[in-house]
């Protein structure tokens, strides 16, 4: 069974909480061997029962955050509590952090506020970073130069941009995330972009339960559904499904410091 990863799910998020259980075995059934589920959304409480998710299943770790939706919120008595919540061994990212110019549902002064306030907390707490970024590319990559990356890199979460986008995060160190997205009729450009990322910063992730791959797509997103990503993922980079699985489990156990799959 090829092995696996999810870089990227939602674990806590009420669509899938309450069937964690049957979803984590499902995940393992198709060779899932450990993801990493994003609290974040919302408020702390995400993050909260995203950390006892963690705590619940050997194969399942975290990441605390304040998404850039919820910037507005981000003042420093929420970055206490997520730097509490960071001592937790199961913690291995700080995010998903960054901006999101499309929705604008913060405003851009209190995302990019944000955004640096968790590239600090991330160099403090030697983790690395998960970044949303849409619509946004350019001032991502200006503020990520004017505060650096942390020492322990981070990865571009969801990662929607083109070819040139790509290349100017993976100048700075990041890592590249694909999900179900790559799988969509109308991600040429994505697909594209793909074929640039170096095999040693590639990664594969569900971001469920939003955005489910074909042929799945409208149905509730789970961690066992980025086999499908990674397949695509294969073709779109006209690799061997096996080669590719390995490097991104190596890549993902490098990046967060998990134990290789």
């Amino acid at each position: 069974m090829t092995p696996l990863v999810d870089t990227h799910c939602h674990l806590a998020d009420p669509k899938l909480r309450a069937d964690a259980d049957a979803i984590v075995e499902r995940a393992r059934v198709v060779g899932v061997r450990w993801m990493v589920s994003v609290g974040a959304i919302g408020t702390i409480e995400t993050d909260r029962a995203t950390v006892a998710i963690a705590e619940r299943y050997p194969d399942v770790f975290a990441a605390v955050g304040v998404h850039p939706h919820d910037a507005s919120g981000a003042d420093a008595h929420r970055f206490d509590e997520l730097r509490e919540l960071a001592r937790s061994p199961r913690v291995v990212a700080i995010g998903e952090t960054g901006l999101d110019f499309h929705y604008l549902h913060s405003p851009r002064e209190a995302q990019e506020a944000a955004l640096r306030r968790h590239l600090e907390l991330a160099a403090e707490l030697d983790r690395p970073i998960v970044i949303h970024c849409r619509a946004a590319e350019a001032r991502m990559v200006e503020i990520v130069r004017e505060s650096a990356m942390p020492p322990r890199g981070g990865v571009i979460h969801c990662f929607t941009g083109d070819a040139a986008a790509a290349r100017e995060f993976l100048a700075l160190g990041f890592y590249i995330s694909f999900s179900g997205i790559l799988t969509f009729k109308n991600a040429a450009a994505l697909r594209a972009a793909a074929r640039v990322v170096p095999g040693d910063r590639a990664l594969v992730e569900t971001d469920s339960p939003y955005l489910a791959p074909e042929p799945y797509r409208g149905r509730v997103n789970e961690p066992a559904f980025v086999a499908r990503t990674l397949e695509v993922l294969a073709r779109v980079r006209e690799t061997a499904l096996a080669t590719l699985a390995g490097e991104i489990a190596e890549n993902a156990a490098r990046l967060f410091r998990v134990p290789a799959a």
